[in-house]
């Protein structure tokens, strides 16, 4: 039986954190036979997983337009083309809307929004007919979390250029989607979801029972990536059903956060 991205040169953007959701749909998408080509800032990382996975590796940041045109440069030039982008670069930011600075803001703008939107456009300048492009999104940009309003931003806009590259190239039958996961424990997330009683406040709002895992979206990213999707301009809440119940209500957010606050000054 033929493997489902059998052939197809992929590149991920935002994979070398050890086991952070890059790196989980870069083995999935290599064991469904793809070839490819992982990026990130750490090139140590870079370069043992991509050893691992039987992958090419090219340092890259997402605020460096000459970084993304050479990254896809090295993408067709090492495996002869390009059928799938997939961009999983975030920063979890969480701070009161008042206290946010403008240095802050603009970091959060230029990897969550610029970055993303200049990353399109490198790579749909040479992806192949049937191609798949996908943006790695979050469900708190449609159902709010406390002290997250840059992140919630930036990612709720570049959810709106994803819709409009979608009706843009369609018809060259290039697919543009969004997937938005819940809480999902990695390196990202991991100090925060370390907090004592943090991921309990959120398994109520999950009709399914967990949190997702990173797992969970690659399978997802996956099926996006194949012929057999026939899905653009969407979003693919992996999430367990979370967006169906909501976030948790901030009082207790912040006086769960306001607890280990206490507990660690003591």
């Amino acid at each position: 039986m033929q493997k489902r991205l059998a052939n197809k040169v992929a590149i991920i953007l935002g994979a070398s954190n050890r086991e952070n959701m890059g790196q989980a749909i870069a083995r999935r998408f290599a064991d469904e036979g793809a070839r490819i080509v992982v990026a990130g800032r750490n090139e140590t990382e870079l370069r043992r997983f991509s050893d691992e996975i039987g992958g090419a590796c090219c340092v890259c940041d997402i605020t460096s337009r000459s970084d993304l045109d050479r990254l896809v440069d090295f993408a067709r030039d090492r495996f002869g083309g390009l059928d799938i982008a997939v961009n999983c670069v975030g920063w979890a930011l969480f701070k009161p809307f008042l206290d946010t600075t403008e240095d802050e803001l603009q970091q959060m703008i230029d990897l969550q929004f610029k970055g993303p939107f200049q990353f399109f456009q490198a790579v749909l300048k040479s992806m192949r007919p049937g191609g798949s492009v996908i943006q790695i999104g979050s469900i708190s940009s449609e159902c709010l979390f406390p002290d997250h309003a840059a992140y919630m931003g930036t990612k709720a806009g570049i959810d709106h250029v994803v819709r409009s590259l979608a009706n843009d190239f369609g018809s060259r039958n290039i697919r543009v989607n969004t997937i938005s996961p819940g809480l999902t424990e990695t390196p990202m997330t991991s100090d925060i979801n370390a907090i004592p009683g943090f991921v309990d406040l959120f398994l109520k709002h999950y009709p399914l029972g967990r949190p997702g895992t990173t797992v969970d979206v690659a399978a997802a990213a996956a099926w996006h990536c194949s012929d057999e999707c026939f899905m653009t301009g969407q979003i693919l809440r992996v999430e367990g059903g979370m967006s169906l119940r909501g976030h948790p209500v901030p009082e207790d957010v912040h006086n769960l956060l306001n607890l280990a606050q206490n507990k660690a000054g003591q």
